[in-house]
């Protein structure tokens, strides 16, 4: 403290030290090697620790201004951090690897390859994400046209539909004849259903054997 003013001492911005300390700028840590003062800590421990980790705090900002690129945004000085070089040790342990199942074993043992994901024809690969999406259903490749922020209009379509191609929406297009297809598919099914029902209920049966033959009588 300033005994004059009452305010907290304005100490100096640079720090040096026997020894150089190191610095892990992208975990923002400062490793000081150097031994603290034999007097300080014995009769002021907390003042000698304070000391020390306000000096190291205050060469680890000096490296981050002297040796990282800085951008001045409308929110503030911003410092590119490197990627961190301090090797830290797992939280948990390494899961354990899972045990096969008894169908992987005989599967292995037999030489029985496993289905691909798109054998049943019910994926496809999205190049986009890179990841193997359903064809339909939840987050199918058949609504892709739905998601994307720009679709292009056909001209076609837009007359067909009888409106100007700035007022056509061709997201609702795709989703209204998704919907229209469901609906005639739905259609087809039932009327496939009432025409095996009628076909089953006009059939005649006919007896066995040809029929009831009458025995002669004895004269």
């Amino acid at each position: 403290m300033s005994k004059d003013t009452g305010k907290p001492e304005r100490l100096p911005v640079t720090v040096s030290k026997p020894i150089p300390l190191a610095f892990d700028l992208g975990e923002l840590t400062a490793f000081d090697n150097n031994p603290l003062d034999p007097a300080s800590y014995i009769s002021s421990l907390e003042t000698c620790l304070s000391t020390a980790a306000r000096d190291g705090a205050q060469l680890l900002i000096n490296q981050i201004l002297t040796t990282t690129s800085l951008k001045s945004t409308s929110d503030g000085v911003f410092a590119e951090l490197p990627d961190p070089i301090t090797p830290l040790p797992r939280e948990k342990p390494l899961p354990k690897p899972k045990e096969p199942t008894k169908w992987e074993l005989f599967a292995k043992k037999k030489g029985i390859s496993s289905l691909r994901t798109n054998s049943t024809g019910k994926m496809v690969y999205d190049e986009a994400t890179g990841t193997w999406v359903p064809k339909w259903g939840y987050k199918g490749s058949n609504k892709a046209e739905e998601n994307q922020w720009l679709v292009e209009v056909d001209d076609k379509k837009a007359s067909k539909a009888g409106k100007d191609v700035e007022e056509f929406n061709p997201r609702k297009l795709s989703r209204q004849e998704r919907v229209d297809r469901i609906k005639k598919n739905e259609r087809q099914m039932k009327k496939n259903a009432a025409g095996k029902g009628s076909a089953v209920g006009s059939g005649s049966l006919k007896p066995r054997g040809g029929g009831v033959k009458k025995g002669k009588g004895r004269k």
